[in-house]
């Protein structure tokens, strides 16, 4: 009894500690605020408190699966946009719909190629606000002919317009405005601009930046918290209410080794505590340790999969699970090999090249309607190098024609009956011919499709849903998600296994030594996704993981890839 009393007591201690924090940015009058939050420290509650009983408010982030996330929590609390969309209803008016390509600067750096014979890199440009480079002008004239904007252009129009007239800034009662440490310079201006009619609270955490390939860097939070200067009243949220003891404890460590070796220079200095409660408390007590095996590439499934088996016999209950891989392919691979198993409820990360736009991307556009992007995606596609290059030049002067006027004609035809087609599926149409059946073939094959190996996949898929399947009964429904570290973020399951643990995988500098902030921010984002327990799976078995050596001997449990 006296323990639990006591027990109790410091419960009541630490929730009263947390309320502080909390407490002490919902009272204080500064109406530009920065909040340093790590994960799971309440930055959700937190919302839910600042606008609670206010009618007009804006949240904002970049990434669509926290969008989703603040919206159910958020919901009729706050409008929740991507700064994206919030540009979009900016700049969107009578005359322009504001149609979005997010992949209209890799085709306008094709096109400046073609055209100019320059290799330019626009997205930077545009990050960068490089308002001088005598390059923006090709930019806007490409963009105006597709008639389409990209994610960057979007938001840099926006902050001209709000730059050029102030009065078009909208006022609100309150902004709050997530993920900061992921914002480059470009993002920044339109808060900054935004901040100038309304009381912005901003939110991240320099330890989870991991979006540098978009200009992002952890500069700007850590100037906005530690200069006051910048005019933001810096916060902080300690307490750690989703994952157990070991993993907030293997947080700190990894921290504290990065930073005995000269890593995370700058980094803010704010604490990240596991906050103690009955109930993770109990799950602290039942997954002690981080658990760390080698095994095999080609094993992986297979000890995830027993590794399953194990939970459901402890936990008895229904859980979540995350398996986290440096890289879609290899997730797919492993998600692919748990069906096969038997496994039911799986949701594979999506595998595709985002970079380049292809045939099916221009197809899709056409099928909306007639424009010059989708005619000019087709085209690169569908004609050889000079012959798109000689087409592409007609339309480089003071009055172009659109594409749909000088296409050549056989591939009008193909592109017809390629919509047709297409359209025909979209519109659940099944009473094809022999000559359409064939079309459909080699629409296939246009777009990178075997049409032999797919039939093949569904008729193995056929083949073996009518066969048994050895997975255990107890882990054939459990949810499971595949995903890699950056399509992680804003995630969080009971179990998460960390796939190809690996300097190999894990370090992006060749030599495998030079281990980068990004490195460690990309480890410790997956890391902390899991609210129990984490599994740390190494697919080289000759050399030890140098991440391992930074976490407590004390909090790793090593068990042998073949251990049931």
């Amino acid at each position: 009894m006296e323990k639990q009393l006591s027990h109790n007591a410091g419960y009541s201690q630490a929730e009263s500690e947390a309320q502080k924090h909390v407490e002490a940015i919902l009272t204080s009058p500064s109406k530009k605020k920065i909040v340093v939050a790590g994960p799971g420290t309440g930055k959700t509650h937190l919302f839910k408190r600042i606008v609670a009983g206010k009618k007009k408010t804006l949240t904002l982030t970049f990434v669509n699966s926290l969008v989703q996330d603040l919206s159910l929590q958020l919901c009729g609390l706050s409008d929740v946009r991507t700064l994206h969309a919030f540009a979009r209803s900016v700049v969107r008016n009578k005359r322009d719909d504001a149609k979005m390509f997010p992949l209209l600067p890799e085709v306008i750096k094709e096109d400046a190629r073609a055209l100019l014979g320059k290799d330019i890199d626009f997205e930077a440009m545009l990050r960068d606000l490089d308002h001088s480079n005598v390059d923006v002008e090709f930019y806007r004239t490409r963009r105006r002919y597709y008639d389409h904007w990209g994610f960057d252009d979007i938001v840099w129009a926006a902050v001209l317009k709000f730059t050029n007239c102030k009065d078009r800034i909208p006022a609100y009662e309150q902004i709050l405005v997530d993920e900061y440490q992921d914002f480059n310079k470009l993002e920044i201006s339109i808060i900054d601009l935004l901040a100038e009619k309304s009381p912005v609270l901003l939110a991240g955490d320099d330890d989870q930046a991991l979006y540098e390939f978009k200009n992002a860097s952890t500069e700007h939070i850590r100037k906005r918290h530690e200069d006051p200067s910048s005019g933001y009243q810096p916060f902080e949220l300690p307490y750690c209410r989703r994952s157990t003891r070991v993993i907030v404890d293997a947080v700190n460590d990894i921290v504290k080794a990065a930073q005995a070796r000269g890593l995370l220079r700058g980094r803010i200095n704010k604490n990240f505590l596991y906050f103690p409660n009955k109930e993770k408390d109990d799950e602290s007590e039942k997954n002690p340790k981080i658990v760390y095996a080698k095994v095999p590439e080609p094993a992986i499934p297979w000890f995830i999969e027993k590794q399953l088996v194990g939970i459901a016999r402890q936990v008895k209950n229904g859980f979540g699970v995350l398996i986290i891989s440096p890289s879609a392919a290899k997730s797919v691979a492993i998600t692919d090999k748990l069906k096969a198993k038997g496994l039911e409820n799986i949701e594979a990360a999506e595998k595709r090249d985002e970079r380049k736009p292809s045939l099916l991307d221009g197809l899709k556009l056409l099928l909306e309607r007639e424009n010059n992007l989708g005619w000019r995606i087709v085209l690169k596609s569908l004609l050889p190098t000079g012959e798109f290059e000689a087409v592409l030049k007609k339309t480089h002067v003071e009055k172009p024609s659109n594409l749909s006027e000088i296409v050549p004609a056989n591939v009008r035809e193909d592109v017809i009956w390629m919509l047709d087609i297409l359209k025909g599926i979209k519109d659940g149409k099944d009473d094809v011919g022999e000559t359409d059946q064939e079309k459909v073939r080699d629409l296939l094959s246009k777009l990178g499709y075997d049409p032999n190996a797919i039939a093949k996949k569904l008729l193995r898929d056929g083949i073996l849903s009518s066969i048994p399947r050895p997975c255990d009964a107890s882990i054939r429904q459990i949810p499971i998600k595949g995903t890699t570290i950056e399509a992680s973020k804003g995630l969080d399951r009971e179990y998460v296994f960390i796939t190809h643990f690996d300097d190999r995988m894990l370090v992006t500098a060749k030599d495998k030594t030079n281990i980068s902030d990004r490195d460690i921010c990309k480890f410790l984002v997956a890391l902390t996704r899991a609210r129990r327990k984490a599994f740390l799976i190494s697919s080289d078995l000759k050399k030890a993981p140098t991440f391992l050596s930074w976490i407590s001997r004390d909090s790793i449990e090593e068990i042998p890839w073949g251990k049931k």
